[in-house]
């Protein structure tokens, strides 16, 4: 008897349970399931922000662009030394995908890396430039580096592959200073002594003299007038913020003439 009332009062304790436990276990199934959605999505707004985001606020210029430039400050390996700073000017603007990323007229800002004075009989001047940085017309400043590829100085100036910029020779104007001061020897000998012989001397001591002009003075200095023309290349890919590249103007560039052509000249001192 006892042990049927036992066996009674535990099924009542079990179906008195049953219910609550079905409730329970929904609630703690679920659990793990809500707390992972919030994270889940997180995850992939955080993901679409760092990949669409960084690439659509830059604009990449590629290296190799070349920008046409006009100098602003005129330099010479006269008085030139590493460190000065050089100051030049857009004339063209830079399109890329029918957006105008640099209008004519930005300023470009670069120095002095290199400047060496011609030495005696054929030297030339020498020059290093780099531009380093450049202010777009709403006043975004932008870090870069770039070398000059071409020069239009007036004279006959080259530019190396390394960036280097040399000055004319003065071979044509060397020759020309030994034939009119042989010429001259030649005339003075000739009034002098009445003769042939004299004339003779003349000439070689005329000749002597300018090649003894040639060999004490230096070649003809490197000049950059201002209104130069400078080429300069992008040496790596220049990064501009999307955001502050809203131009819907080319620009324009200062009206600066251009340098007049010039005939290389060497210095008439030796120093």
């Amino acid at each position: 008897m006892k042990a049927s009332r036992w066996g009674l009062c535990l099924l009542g304790a079990l179906i008195a349970w049953a219910p609550l436990a079905a409730q329970q276990a929904p609630a703690d199934n679920a659990a793990p399931a809500t707390a992972a959605t919030p994270t889940a999505a997180s995850g992939a707004a955080s993901g679409g922000a760092g990949q669409n985001g960084a690439d659509n606020n830059i604009i990449i210029v590629p290296a190799g662009t070349r920008l046409p430039l006009v100098l602003h400050n005129a330099i010479s390996t006269r008085n030139a030394h590493p460190g000065d700073p050089v100051y030049l000017e857009t004339v063209f603007p830079i399109v890329q995908d029918d957006k105008i990323l640099i209008p004519a007229g930005s300023y470009v800002q670069g120095e002095i890396t290199e400047a060496q004075r011609p030495g005696r009989v054929n030297g030339t001047g020498e020059m290093r430039i780099r531009l380093t940085t450049m202010i777009l017309p709403n006043g975004y400043t932008v870090r870069f580096d770039a070398i000059p590829a071409n020069a239009g100085t007036g004279g006959n100036e080259t530019t190396g592959k390394e960036g280097e910029i040399k000055g004319d020779t003065s071979k044509a104007s060397d020759a020309g200073t030994v034939i009119k001061t042989t010429g001259a020897g030649a005339g003075i000998g000739g009034i002098a002594s009445r003769s042939g012989t004299g004339a003779g001397i003349g000439a070689g001591v005329g000749a002597a003299a300018g090649l003894a002009a040639v060999l004490l003075t230096r070649g003809p200095e490197l000049e950059l007038p201002r209104g130069t023309t400078l080429d300069a290349v992008l040496d790596r890919p220049l990064s501009l913020d999307a955001s502050k590249i809203n131009f819907s103007d080319p620009g324009r560039a200062s009206n600066m003439s251009g340098p007049p052509n010039r005939q290389p000249v060497r210095n008439s001192s030796p120093f």
